[in-house]
């Protein structure tokens, strides 16, 4: 799970997608998009490589489908168009869908058409190829995240930093409680 990268590069995505298009930054709540956007890790790395690791042995399972994010997005449509009947609308699921498509984006899943596309191209996820599953796969994550090591994963990870720090340090100028999203 890339934490950093997958919240930073999608919030820098729609951000800038903002500047050119402002209505963008009316229907998406930032909040809704970061956890969308490591949602499908969230969902399939307990499922897949803890509690049912000797069944799917991978941790890009459902959530890492085309579906799993359309139904996102198909829900959040129904919500938004049910809430705007009654003068509100309801942004959150179209958010989590948004992020959730992201996800799937920066994980290149277009590489592997079985999993997202499943189930047109079979029933069965294509297992990975690891040496630990379970409780001894919590352990080697927890061990690497304490360890420095430049890698290919490395780049998302110091991007998604970087964007981070200057929405942080953007919405600490500008005014963080001046945000159109407050709890109803």
């Amino acid at each position: 799970m890339l934490l950093f990268g997958h919240i930073g590069v999608t919030l820098g995505i729609f951000f800038g997608l903002g500047i050119f298009i402002p209505r963008l930054r009316t229907i998406i709540d930032p909040k809704y998009l970061a956890v969308g956007a490591l949602l499908p890790d969230l969902i399939d790395k307990p499922i897949g490589m803890i509690i049912f690791a000797s069944t799917f042995s991978s941790g890009r399972i459902i959530a890492h489908t085309l579906l799993f994010s359309l139904s996102l997005f198909l829900a959040g449509l129904y919500l938004y168009k049910k809430k705007s009947y009654i003068n509100k609308s309801d942004i959150k699921v179209l958010s989590l869908a948004s992020g959730s498509f992201f996800h799937l984006l920066e994980d290149h899943m277009w590489a592997s058409p079985k999993t997202l596309l499943w189930p047109l191209l079979g029933l069965e996820f294509p297992r990975t190829h690891i040496d630990s599953t379970g409780i001894e796969y919590l352990i080697k994550m927890l061990e690497k995240s304490f360890t420095f090591h430049l890698s290919r994963s490395s780049v998302p990870e110091i991007l998604g930093i970087g964007v981070i720090v200057i929405l942080t340090l953007y919405w600490l100028i500008k005014g963080f409680g001046q945000n159109k999203y407050k709890d109803e």
